[in-house]
């Protein structure tokens, strides 16, 4: 069963955008690595919800080259992109299809409201949060509101100068 991991950054007070989804909050942390380049050649594929594929569409480049994309969406949208395909599928159901492309590590970037419906559906099997010592006061928060209990096991921590920190989690065992 390929693995999914929610590798985000947060805020201290769990938001991981602005509420118009600007992300510019974190360019003050830029120059560190803090395990990104590793983790991003461990994943096969990205996923993601519309509203995070479309803020991507604004950077000057292209920020997953060399992975898939699934975004996940009910809107009809389209891309001039090779490696981006939509889907209105469960997380459960491309959890399959991504078995059958034989996907081991599957990064989920965002936003908060996928992971929610991943969490929920069980399929979420890592956890890395990075926290950010900023608090946004307001924004799109790292998972939306309502969804399951789900406990999780702490498997690494890192800490840098700058203040952030970054905690591994993984599910926990069921009983």
């Amino acid at each position: 069963m390929p693995e999914l991991i929610y590798y985000v950054a947060a805020s201290l007070d769990g938001y991981i955008a602005t509420p118009d989804g600007g992300v510019e909050w974190l360019n003050a942390f830029t120059g560190e690595d803090y395990g990104y380049d590793d983790f991003y050649a461990s994943i096969d594929a990205v996923w993601q919800g519309r509203a995070t594929y479309q803020k991507c569409l604004e950077f000057p480049a292209w920020p997953y080259p060399g992975k898939s994309s699934v975004v996940f969406t009910h809107a009809q949208l389209a891309s001039e992109r090779d490696d981006v395909r939509f889907t209105d599928e469960s997380p459960t159901a491309e959890l399959a299809r991504a078995r059958r492309h034989r996907w081991q590590r599957i990064w989920l970037v965002g936003g908060g409201g996928l992971a929610t419906a991943c969490r929920d559906a069980g399929v979420l099997s890592e956890y890395i949060v990075s926290l950010i010592p900023v608090v946004l006061g307001a924004g799109i928060p790292l998972f939306a509101r309502g969804g399951t209990i789900e406990p999780l096991t702490l498997t690494d921590t890192r800490h840098w100068k700058n203040g952030v920190v970054q905690l591994h989690y993984r599910r926990a065992r069921e009983p």
